[in-house]
């Protein structure tokens, strides 16, 4: 995939998402854990954002194919995945990893562990992409005539 193609991908992703998090918010009330929904909600937008911006800047990164590749994957896995996994803490009520949001919920212990496990990789996977990012961006740009 070209750039120009990554970067259009990476707009969709962020305008689905950030749709998909406003309609998140219509099912706040009939979560399990309506406070943890309201973080899918408010994770899911700016996600959505990002993945926008990202795309916006796609063509100013000096990436290499490999590491276009790893960043594309990494940036739409970690966005969805904490748009999804705060949407899965709500309707499941688990809390181990978010009590602040939990109320005293916990869910069943492969619901902690599927909510737990998908926190921890997006974590990863964010953190993997943005120095990626940052790595592409320390250089300046060639001067063009």
């Amino acid at each position: 995939m070209n750039a120009p193609d990554r970067s259009r991908s990476l707009l969709f992703a962020g305008f689905l998402l950030f749709l998909l998090a406003l309609f998140t918010g219509f099912a706040i009330p009939s979560l399990t854990n309506p406070r943890q929904g309201l973080a899918s909600h408010m994770t899911g937008v700016p996600n959505g954002f990002f993945l926008i911006l990202l795309g916006l800047c796609w063509e100013r990164l000096r990436l290499g194919a490999r590491a276009a590749v790893a960043v594309f994957i990494l940036a739409v896995f970690a966005a969805y995945t904490n748009w999804a996994i705060n949407l899965l803490g709500a309707i499941f009520g688990t809390g181990k990893l978010t009590p602040l949001v939990a109320g005293g919920r916990v869910g069943k212990p492969w619901q902690e562990a599927l909510v737990n496990t998908g926190a921890y990789a997006l974590a990863i996977a964010i953190v993997i992409c943005l120095i990626l990012v940052l790595w592409s961006l320390r250089k300046p740009g060639a001067l063009s005539s």
